[in-house]
């Protein structure tokens, strides 16, 4: 009898011991958390503001470190779990978010050295190789200490005297404190030359587009992005006399910055397949003060089979949510993107793990969100006001690009004529009045038809466009369309 204490003292502290797990390390359970997710940008010389490298980094930052990845701020990744599948997905699971909760409430213990895996090691230089051709920002940027982000455009000549293929980019930002990221357009108009010779630094602000009907988009970047693997055979060209532009975000690091930026381009032959961007948009936005649930809708059916390779959602401060869906001829949806906490200083070209057939007929839709009330803490005016499409910060926008890939160039161009003719006439379909005309999405010369169709269907010439008149001028674009289709043809 007088054993039993002993016994059940012994069960007790040896249920104990078996219960109480050992608290999560740095060594062996952080460590290889923060190298392979975190790392990339938390490192000497990024953009991030502190390095996480070694146990002195990470445990005075322990109640920081969890409060960020627990509310998903950190990493930065805004694509919803189950709408795409996208390559280089920097989410962490609930276990290491839990992990990481359980180390910092542990007092952050650094653990046996042993355990600790070697830092990673990353590329010096261009990641993707030496380019081709480099380009650089021919005068170097100053960027105050403080004060609101800054986005600028600088327009670099390419000097060919021929035309080329690109089959790759990769944007090299010299200061890598301010510049959060970049965009890369080609500019065949020379207009956004025009805009930068007028300033003294070669550059000019730029807060939502480039400013210009792009050629393309080429290229991005973005903390933690690396350059995409050379594809020859989606090589895409660039005509002799166009201009590279490269879109700038700079954040102010609390001190007098400079930056000066290069933009590496590879070349190689004629491509065998073919690659484009198709753009989907709602440029009627009319969101008043105050509506807190303003909702945009676009829609596009694809006039042929195509596989999507990515998708580059974008807005302005007042978005809140955006979804892309695609619902295929059989009336089987596939969800393409879902952010449903926009944030646009972290923008993201997502890539798709695999490519997504889609085939011909499939509609693609994009449902966006927005916020113009007090409530928003990104609404960048106070009070709210009526917010329309445009490039300036208190502006909006609602539009993804869809980067899609085709078996052959002929079949790139042909799509883009036959999206070129949706858009043409859904714009004519919405237009009462000239004011209606999307100028800020249309080249000059587009500008310069459409107003005279439209003067040509203003029968009493009033300024307005009623219901028959612009029946008419919806047909007689769409038989002009299939006319010059049937042309074209060999």
């Amino acid at each position: 009898m007088k054993q039993f204490p002993v016994i059940s003292f012994s069960l007790v502290a040896l249920a104990t011991t078996l219960g109480a797990a050992a608290p999560p390390t740095f060594n062996r359970d952080i460590a290889p958390i923060l190298y392979a997710n975190c790392a990339t940008c938390h490192r000497p010389g990024e953009v991030a503001p502190f390095p996480l490298l070694t146990y002195q980094d990470a445990s005075k930052r322990a109640a920081l470190i969890s409060g960020a990845v627990s509310g998903r701020f950190m990493p930065p990744w805004k694509a919803e779990p189950g709408f795409g599948d996208f390559a280089g997905e920097r989410r962490l699971t609930d276990a290491q978010i839990a992990l990481i909760s359980d180390w910092a409430k542990a007092g952050a213990p650094e653990g046996d050295p042993s355990d600790k895996p070697q830092p990673p090691k990353f590329t010096e230089g261009w990641q993707g190789g030496q380019p081709d051709q480099v380009l650089t920002i021919p005068v170097k940027y100053a960027l105050p200490a403080d004060g609101p982000d800054q986005y600028r455009c600088f327009v670099l000549p390419t000097g060919l005297d021929h035309d080329v293929y690109l089959d790759g980019t990769e944007f090299r930002p010299e200061n890598r404190r301010i510049v959060h990221h970049a965009l890369v357009f080609l500019d065949a108009s020379g207009q956004a030359k025009k805009m930068a010779d007028a300033s003294p630094d070669g550059s000019y602000p730029c807060f939502g587009g480039p400013g210009f009907p792009a050629a393309g988009l080429i290229g991005g970047w973005a903390p933690g992005l690396t350059p995409l693997p050379h594809d020859p055979s989606v090589s895409q060209p660039i005509r002799k006399g166009m201009d590279v532009v490269i879109q700038i975000h700079y954040h102010p690091s609390g001190k007098p910055e400079q930056d000066q930026s290069s933009l590496g381009l590879s070349f190689s032959g004629p491509p065998t397949k073919g690659r484009t961007s198709v753009l989907l948009f709602d440029h009627q936005l009319d969101i008043a003060p105050g509506d807190a649930n303003y909702v945009a809708k676009a829609s596009l059916t694809l006039p042929r089979d195509v596989q999507l390779a990515g998708v580059t959602p974008h807005a302005h401060y007042l978005c809140k949510d955006m979804k892309v869906t695609a619902t295929l001829p059989d009336g089987s949806t596939k969800p393409l993107i879902w952010i449903k906490d926009w944030d646009f200083n972290w923008q993201n070209a997502y890539r798709y793990r695999t490519p997504i057939d889609l085939p011909k007929g499939t509609r693609i839709d994009l449902v966006y969100t927005f916020d113009n009330s007090e409530n928003n803490p990104h609404n960048p005016v106070h009070p709210p006001v009526h917010i329309h499409w445009g490039e300036e910060t208190k502006d909006e926008m609602a539009l993804v690009f869809l980067t899609v890939l085709l078996p052959t160039t002929d079949d790139t161009r042909d799509l883009q004529r036959d999206v070129g003719r949706q858009y043409v006439e859904q714009f004519l379909s919405q237009v009462r009045t000239l004011d209606d005309l999307p100028y800020e999405m249309l080249s000059p010369d587009a500008v310069t038809r459409l107003t005279q169709v439209f003067k040509m269907f203003d029968k009493n010439s009033d300024g307005r466009l009623d219901d028959g008149e612009r029946t008419a001028m919806l047909a007689f674009v769409k038989n002009f369309q299939e006319h010059q289709q049937q042309q074209a043809k060999p």
